[in-house]
């Protein structure tokens, strides 16, 4: 960012489209606060494990419904913990599937079931999942019986037990029955072409959440109910529904129904025409929001008794009932989750939905002794007793897409060196060794008006960076990293001195200290098209002019912000200078607190950044539940470069301290009700952070 006497200089940025399946953040543990680097402790130990790590796709976890705690089951994760297993056969599927203990069951082949029909009865603690798009379940599908709980059956095709009849009453041959199950995951499935039902929740089946699968050419093809009471929770969120006659769902006696940003389709001039979409029946409390339904007859019914609320979905070449009314439930008091616009919803799903060939591979293959991948440790130390002793050494030694996580692990000391991490090598984690962030230290001086050694220019912003993470699902934990390059010295060069950069998406940054002047994080996207999340916990960052800017959605939680005096003494600066794209997530500081042995009501909490000048910028920086030293000014937010921020995004909300204000025009404050959907999970969206 700019010299703070100076005009804005415009730099290239990139920008960032988050859009996702949402899940709920893990609420972290409170932590006291205190003054100085002994804030959290200076002996505060890591909180990664170096040892195992299984491929991303193992650790995920449900969301919606099936994440919510409830009969006595934490959230929905399958068999993650147990034994990972290959299959190819009926036998072995049907084996792993019905036993006691936990297994994740990685099905790579076609698995055609004997007799047709056949249904495999799945016991608890299992996870189901298709090694990318091999796994084919032709001719049956799954059972889960009463009190069968946390299952996972994701990315398989399961299809075909079709027998000739359209509306079949003597084959009932579903593709996932559940009878009185709870805590179910259905995820990134292909289902098609059944006899009956290609889900059927019945008989008092909760917990339930089914997502970005693919429904198609099917007469009966979602049926929720076969009860009288009134207690099943379900979430059905980015499914396409395609070719699909009728049950899409139909929800009978659910207490709590939330269905959002699904696609419905019937295409003209097709054998298979809708007789309805979504319909609330019995006594059913339905959320619908932000579905597409296009060509579809009677796209949303609901009973006398039934309560359908509706809101921002999109109907395109519908006829017939369209029906909302009745109250319903709040969905964000179960759980977190985040909308895309019902609009992209079709393009979104087309491309999104169905089997994935990045989930359930990288997983070794074999008998029932085979494990998740383990993960790799590089150890780095000065003294020559690790592998190596540079970090960036290690980082090259990482495996270009490499699949599972490498865990680099920095012996204490001080390394003076850049490092990066290339795009092409995710799941990196950086984490220092020692009892305290301050045990171990990267840094280096670079500054964006330096001349490079190669005579190619100079670095820029982004170039001066002393780490720079460019890919994605990696992480920065237990150590110091530092830019100090002297402003004192080079007042002649554009003084922009970046200590760590960001640029890829699933960023943690936890247990760092961050050091720099002006332009200490910045955190950026990989290109315009690429998500990027960032996550920054348990931290201290210190400088003094936009020394947290850049146009990723990015939360600070549980984080100190110390406010630097300037190369020359004067207390002066902006904490924050976002470029967020509009209609995206910005800068969110959540539960931390902003002071620094400066000035009173010397700095802004944050300025707009239009980078050249851009005018679809809408940038955002959002502060709440802080604490502000007496440094913040009372009018907090400052105009950049021509634009004026009141045309932008800026909030703060219940901040306490000195530095803290009431409402005014100049000085905006959250409602309760826009607070809510301001909270660190709708930044994130469907990413839980994790060590892993």
């Amino acid at each position: 960012m700019t010299e703070i006497r100076g005009k804005a200089r415009h730099r290239r940025r990139r920008t960032a489209v988050v859009a996702g399946v949402p899940l709920a953040l893990a609420a972290a543990g409170a932590m006291a606060y205190g003054n100085g680097l002994g804030l959290f402790g200076e002996d505060a130990q890591q909180t990664a494990s170096a040892a195992t790590a299984a491929p991303a796709w193992a650790d995920d976890v449900a969301d919606g419904f099936a994440s919510v705690n409830a009969k006595g089951q934490n959230g929905t994760y399958g068999g993650r913990g147990g034994k990972t297993v290959t299959v190819k056969t009926l036998a072995d599927l049907e084996k792993y599937a019905t036993a006691a203990e936990p297994y994740v069951i990685v099905v790579a082949a076609t698995i055609n079931m004997n007799p047709v029909g056949k249904e495999i009865k799945v016991a608890s603690d299992k996870t189901i999942v298709g090694q990318g798009t091999a796994g084919h379940i032709v001719g049956g599908g799954f059972f889960l019986g009463q009190g069968v709980h946390n299952v996972i059956i994701r990315n398989l095709t399961i299809r075909d037990s079709y027998q000739g009849t359209w509306n079949d009453k003597d084959h009932d041959f579903d593709a996932i029955q559940m009878d009185g199950a709870h805590h179910v995951w259905i995820d990134h499935n292909d289902l098609r072409h059944m006899a009956d039902g290609l889900i059927d929740s019945r008989k008092d089946t909760t917990n339930v959440t089914v997502s970005w699968n693919k429904l198609s050419n099917n007469n009966k093809t979602f049926g929720i109910g076969w009860t009288e009471n009134v207690t099943a929770d379900l979430t059905i969120h980015h499914n396409w529904f395609r070719e699909t006659e009728q049950r899409n769902p139909s929800t009978d006696n659910a207490a709590h129904a939330h269905l959002y940003n699904n696609y419905l389709e019937d295409v003209s001039g097709t054998s298979i025409n809708s007789s309805y979409g979504n319909y609330s029946r019995g006594r059913t409390k339905m959320v619908l929001e932000n579905s597409y339904f296009q060509g579809m007859k009677n796209p949303v019914q609901k009973d006398s008794t039934a309560a359908v609320v509706q809101r921002g979905n999109v109907f395109s070449g519908t006829s017939g009932r369209n029906e909302s009314g009745g109250t319903a439930f709040d969905p964000k008091s179960y759980y977190s989750y985040t909308l895309d616009k019902a609009a992209d919803v079709p393009a979104l799903l087309k491309s999104g939905a169905g089997p994935r060939s990045s989930i359930g591979t990288a997983s070794t293959t074999g008998t029932e002794d085979t494990k998740a991948a383990a993960a790799t440790t590089l150890t780095v130390a000065k003294d020559g007793s690790g592998q190596y002793t540079s970090v960036q050494k290690a980082v090259d030694a990482v495996p270009a897409n490499n699949p599972s996580r490498v865990v680099i692990a920095v012996k204490p000391g001080t390394y003076r060196e850049v490092v990066k991490v290339p795009a092409n090598k995710p799941h990196v984690t950086i984490q220092g060794t020692g009892g305290s962030r301050k045990d171990t230290v990267i840094v280096y001086g670079n500054a964006a008006g330096m001349q490079k050694p190669d005579g190619s220019g100079t670095y820029g912003t982004p170039g001066s960076a002393t780490v720079s993470i460019q890919s994605d699902d990696s992480q920065v934990r237990n150590l110091t990293v530092t830019n100090d390059f002297d402003e004192a010295k080079h007042q002649d060069i554009a003084n922009q001195a970046v200590a760590l950069l960001t640029s890829a998406d699933r960023i943690v940054l936890d247990s760092l200290i961050i050091n720099g002047d002006q332009d200490t994080l910045e955190l950026e996207t990989a290109a315009k098209d690429k998500l990027g999340r960032v996550y920054v916990t348990n931290s201290y960052i210190t400088g003094n002019v936009d020394f947290i800017f850049g146009r990723a959605t990015v939360v600070i939680d549980k984080s100190v912000i110390t406010l630097k005096k300037r190369w020359n003494g004067t207390s002066a600066g902006y904490v924050t200078a976002p470029s967020t794209p509009a209609d995206r997530k910005g800068i969110l500081i959540n539960r931390s607190t902003i002071n620094g042995d400066v000035s009173a009501a010397s700095f802004h909490l944050g300025r707009n950044w239009h980078p050249g000048g851009d005018t679809t910028v809408d940038p955002q920086t959002t502060v709440r539940n802080s604490t502000l030293s007496a440094a913040i000014k009372s009018t907090p937010w400052s105009d950049m470069g021509g634009f004026s921020w009141k045309d932008d995004r800026f909030a703060e909300y219940k901040n306490t301290g000195p530095g803290s204000g009431s409402a005014s025009s100049n000085r905006p404050q959250l409602t309760d009700a826009q607070a809510t959907g301001q909270e660190v999970a709708d930044w994130l969206g469907n990413w839980t952070p994790t060590a892993s």
